[in-house]
């Protein structure tokens, strides 16, 4: 399979090899340089597009056959449709889109031209998205393959991205090639099968991040038993493996300001415990933890472009196992905050891991907002299927912050309801609440029962059960794994926290 070996920008000019991508807007609208390579084509573009029917409608495609002579071995010419229409989205789509076709072809040398028109206003910033959504398109999880396909020939690919200002250029993919690493990185996290990623493995990939200036603590069991977290201690009981709460630390902002906190779940594999599920795709229960996997992506992109804010990430690492040690439904334990738990379903495991990562990091470091994301109920899924991960707040200022970085990041958010009639589906005459409010409104009563524990900080839940993992692939992403809620939460952080 192909990869992106290398990115390079240089100035526009026309290239005298390999295969070369054109961009034409609607009505055949090309750049000055783009018309000269154009040019060169027996008949010209027009006689070819006339044959096959291509008119610059967006996301159309014509692949051409150099003539002899030209140097060149390919012409691809992509339809843009209505630049003025087109959005950091788009720009995202066609990189991962041309890179496809450069896969396909089986390219070593490839050459885009992103120079722009008087049709086409092309940005820095949108020649940063292109090239994210090639890198991002060309991910594959290989990881664990021992021997390639016998009729694989392709071999890696070196990406020349000709525009106007390659300086500018530069400096802008400079900020988009860490948020791309933090992706990817994230995707490798939930792709990792959970004999190789345990609590004690993750851990250590959070504490990577010091690379990069991240201040990294991890706090064995003895810490969390000290702290009185017998909720996630209470899930991590059943497994042989240790748990780990592990804390990335980002001052990149003002001295003293309080710092946006990330708080992630992280149950590396999640058999359900003594209510155990059924056989039948237990295996994506790897991916539990896209939740952490998403806050360490998101600390990585954060301080791999030196943001200037202060962030926190928190993220609870378990193992939920149904071994004679592991808790039973009824059990009552007490959470770090002194409330009391009862345990009616010990698969709903993911938000006592969280009752206690959400109050150690409003307690410990009382942060100016506080989001936690979590795979966490099959109900959101049910409601949104996977093209929306699910959120809910208890203050309209952060939702709708959210809402706006989820739209101009790409990784969209519905805002689902609380309120405190639903709160009376988790209460319980045995303790101050119960682990899981029944079948109806699963994804709303998990949010109720997290609520108590984010005190009252201003809190969003981000239920990314249908995103994290298994979505629909689509033109920048083709893996298992989505690396879902990086984008968002650097986007949030950029737009109004530096």
């Amino acid at each position: 399979m192909t990869k992106l070996a290398k990115i390079s920008f240089s100035k526009a000019d026309a290239p005298k090899r390999g295969v070369v991508v054109i961009l034409a807007a609607d009505g055949l609208n090309l750049g000055t340089i783009a018309e000269e390579v154009a040019s060169g084509l027996e008949g010209g573009l027009k006689r070819a597009a006339d044959i096959a029917g291509f008119t610059g409608k967006k996301k159309s495609v014509l692949d051409l056959v150099a003539p002899a002579g030209s140097g060149i071995d390919r012409l691809v010419v992509f339809g843009l449709g209505k630049p003025e229409e087109l959005t950091q989205d788009d720009w995202r789509a066609f990189g991962g889109a041309v890179f496809a076709q450069l896969q396909k072809a089986k390219a070593e040398a490839a050459t885009v031209l992103l120079e722009g028109s008087d049709e086409i206003e092309l940005s820095n910033e949108a020649v940063a998205e292109f090239v994210m959504g090639a890198k991002l398109r060309s991910y594959a999880f290989d990881t664990y393959k021992t021997k390639a396909k016998e009729d694989d020939g392709a071999k890696d690919l070196k990406l020349t991205v000709k525009v106007l200002d390659p300086k500018g250029a530069r400096k802008a993919w400079g900020v988009s090639e860490a948020i791309s690493d933090g992706v990817i990185l994230a995707r490798n996290l939930v792709n990792e099968p959970a004999n190789v990623l345990g609590p004690v493995e993750f851990a250590k990939k959070a504490q990577e991040l010091e690379k990069l200036g991240v201040e990294v603590e991890i706090l064995g069991e003895k810490e969390m038993k000290k702290l009185k977290m017998a909720a996630l201690l209470g899930v991590a009981q059943g497994s042989v493996r240790p748990p780990r709460l592990a804390v990335m630390r980002w001052n990149g902002g003002k001295k003293g300001d309080a710092p946006v906190a990330l708080v992630g779940k992280g149950v590396v594999f999640d058999t359900g415990g003594i209510s155990i599920k059924p056989a039948g795709g237990m295996e994506e229960m790897k991916g539990d933890m896209g939740g952490a996997a998403a806050v360490v992506g998101a600390m990585h992109a954060i301080a791999g472009r030196k943001a200037k804010a202060n962030v926190i990430g928190v993220i609870g690492l378990v193992e939920n196992m149904p071994d004679g040690n592991a808790q039973r439904p009824g059990d009552i334990v007490t959470a770090m905050s002194g409330s009391t738990i009862e345990i009616l379903n010990t698969d709903a495991e993911g938000r006592l891991v969280l009752a206690d990562a959400l109050w150690y990091t409003q307690e410990k470091y009382k942060p100016a907002i506080m989001i936690d994301l979590a795979t966490l109920t099959g109900a959101v899924l049910v409601a949104l299927g996977n093209l929306n991960a699910g959120l809910f707040s208890n203050n309209d200022e952060l939702a709708d912050k959210l809402l706006s970085a989820a739209k101009a990041s790409g990784e969209p958010l519905w805002r689902l309801p609380l309120s405190k009639d639903y709160d009376k589906l988790v209460d319980t005459p045995n303790a101050d609440v119960k682990n899981t409010g029944g079948r109806w409104a699963g994804s709303i009563t998990a949010a109720q029962f997290l609520q108590r524990f984010a005190n009252d900080v201003p809190w969003a839940h981000l239920d990314i059960a249908g995103t994290a993992f298994g979505a629909p692939k689509d033109e920048i992403c083709q893996s298992w794994a989505s690396g879902y809620g990086v984008r968002l939460l650097n986007q949030l952080v950029a737009d109004h926290y530096e």
